[in-house]
């Protein structure tokens, strides 16, 4: 027993004296996340501190191991450790919002696209001037099974932990804090999984690059279960691409998601079963190789040709120029392989690591500025054929088609969160400019709703519900100032349900946001939709933005008076129908004895 206590605090030893910085980083990012679950306590500026530090530290842990394994290769790990935390800290300062509401489209890509990037990196930064493919490809599985072994410990561990204190909480009545779960949770799931991913790669580099036996289960799973599910995924894209040329109708857009999933998921499968193909016994992989890319041609065909269609009729957008990157992409690699000789496995990760970072950094041609300017050319040429601008203004006042009034509207609502506030301006009449100026700064996420119905003589298209009118209402509060004068405790709700709260014992919770808004009081419910319905009635012979000061409401609940205030209300309505409503952004709810 001794001797296995030794043996795995040697283990723990090594790991933190090979990686110190991997686990400092990873204790940050679980210290930074565990302060931002369930704390009510913190301010704004606090939370958007606490929340780029958290998200730069996560990404730190998969850079950081990267350059701890290649300085095992070149030297200069320290060097190469304080380079990543320069690189992290100008990533916090720059690349990421200072504000929690600036979260958008374009800071999620950047996030999720520089986290693939930095596990990209890992895969290939220690063979960077090496190019034995089988110790590429041994290290590689190698970290493959580490990384499965670290999601099965970490969630026993998790499981095991979390039982614990529920035991010890229940048993003893100690009567705990229920954030000790979220946190223990988030501290274990972080800095625990990543103790355990450095303590099954404690021997570096060497033990991660050596032979090894290939996996008898990982050969059955790709030759009897992944390659027969391609083949009839094969089928079923060539299939559809008969029906496209019998028919001459254009590919539907997620055809291009299929054909991606389909080349990703054959690359892969080529990737996992490559020692095979020098084995004369597995003449079956060189064939399914060469199979594989030569019949991927045609479908790359058609996932030009979809995405082309989209592009063309609706301009780019990420998602259109990450579709058409991969679709390069993969188009480099089925030609490299095909007519290569030489050609080196290296190359797929080390070539999707230089086109994602291309499409990140590189000036003009990155996936921000294509898209941005591709939109603005759709806007300009929108409002030009459909005669919309008076002296370079929108007249709102003209007849337009719905779906017209409509795309208007989406291209406003992306241009903006691109950070084109002043050439959306450049379009809006000097009378109406201080109200959209208003729009973009206090409720940005209305700007959608807020041009669509500022068009006041809208054709409606017949494939709206057979051809029944449609309406919308937006009621929105002029401010969202409250006082808690009267009251005892201040709640902020979240516009998603399940909502809970506590107080004096008795729990709450409120749900039904999207249009059948509920108070649960301790477990019993208490529909609040007549008093929403109230609030819309005042305005039912009214269209489009509509402000007022104050949406509120109170409720008596038990022993309690609740006060609900709102920031907006939105109601949707075909002729014929009942209302459907929901609730927008946050509620605050003021609570006090009776």
């Amino acid at each position: 027993m001794k001797s296995k206590l030794r043996e795995i605090l040697s283990s723990a030893t090594n790991v933190v004296q090979n990686y110190a910085f991997v686990l400092l980083i990873a204790l940050l990012a679980a210290i930074s996340f565990t302060i931002l679950v369930d704390n009510n306590s913190l301010t704004e500026e606090s939370k958007n501190i606490f929340t780029r530090f958290g998200l730069c530290s996560l990404l730190g842990i998969s850079l950081l191991f990267s350059l701890n394994i290649f300085s095992e290769r070149i030297g200069k790990k320290f060097l190469l450790n304080i380079s990543g935390l320069v690189f992290l800290a100008l990533y916090f300062q720059f690349f990421l919002p200072h504000h929690n509401d600036d979260f958008g489209t374009v800071e999620v890509v950047i996030l999720v696209l520089s986290f693939i990037l930095s596990h990209l990196l890992v895969s290939f930064l220690a063979f960077f001037e090496k190019n034995n493919e089988n110790q590429f490809w041994q290290y590689n599985k190698n970290l493959f099974i580490n990384v499965v072994l670290t999601g099965i410990f970490t969630a026993v561990l998790v499981g095991g932990i979390m039982l614990a204190i529920t035991a010890v909480d229940n048993l003893f009545d100690l009567d705990l804090d229920n954030k000790i779960y979220p946190r223990t949770f988030v501290m274990l799931a972080i800095f625990g999984s990543c103790f355990i991913f450095l303590l099954f790669n404690e021997d570096g580099l060497k033990a991660l690059e050596k032979d090894g036996n290939y996996p008898d289960i990982l050969k059955f799973f790709v030759q009897f279960v992944l390659i027969p599910l391609l083949i009839i995924y094969a089928i079923i894209l060539y299939m559809y691409g008969a029906k496209i040329l019998f028919k001459w109708d254009l590919p539907r857009g997620w055809v291009s998601y299929l054909i991606l999933a389909y080349s990703l998921v054959g690359i892969l499968a080529l990737l996992l079963v490559f020692p095979l193909k020098e084995i004369a016994a597995k003449s079956w992989v060189k064939g399914f190789s060469k199979i594989f890319y030569f019949a991927l041609l045609p479908l790359l065909v058609l996932l030009f040709v979809a995405i082309f269609t989209r592009i063309l009729e609706y301009g780019f957008t990420e998602n259109r120029y990450y579709v058409l990157l991969l679709a390069i992409w993969l188009t480099v690699v089925v030609l490299y392989f095909s007519f290569w000789k030489k050609a080196n496995i290296k190359f797929i990760p080390v070539s999707l690591f230089a086109f994602g970072l291309f499409s990140l950094i590189f000036p003009y041609f990155n996936s921000f500025s294509v898209a941005k300017n591709s939109q603005k050319i759709e806007l300009q040429e929108i409002l030009v054929k459909n005669n919309l601008l008076e002296n370079g203004k929108i007249n709102f006042e003209k007849t337009v088609q719905d779906s017209v009034a409509t795309e208007i509207a989406q291209k406003f609502q992306f241009l903006y969160e691109r950070k084109e506030s002043q050439f959306l301006l450049s379009y809006i009449s000097p009378k109406s400019t201080p109200e959209i100026e208003k729009i973009f700064k206090t409720e940005k996420y209305f700007i959608y709703s807020k041009i669509n119905s500022s068009f006041k003589n809208v054709k409606y298209s017949k494939d709206i519900k057979n051809g029944e009118k449609y309406t919308q209402l937006n009621i929105r509060a002029n401010s969202f100032n409250y006082s808690i004068k009267g009251y005892d405790q201040i709640i902020k709700i979240y516009n998603y349900d399940n909502e809970n709260f506590s107080y004096e014992g008795n729990t709450f919770s409120l749900k039904g946001f999207n249009g059948d808004l509920t108070l649960y009081f301790n477990g019993n419910a208490i529909d609040l939709s007549p008093e929403v319905q109230k609030i819309i009635n005042t305005h039912k012979n009214q269209q489009g933005e509509v402000y007022t000061d104050q949406i509120s409401f109170v409720k008596q609940v038990g022993n309690y008076e609740l006060k609900f205030l709102l920031e907006g209300i939105s109601k949707n309505q075909y002729q014929g129908e009942r209302d459907t409503y929901y609730i927008s952004n946050d509620v605050i709810i003021l609570l006090k004895k009776k």
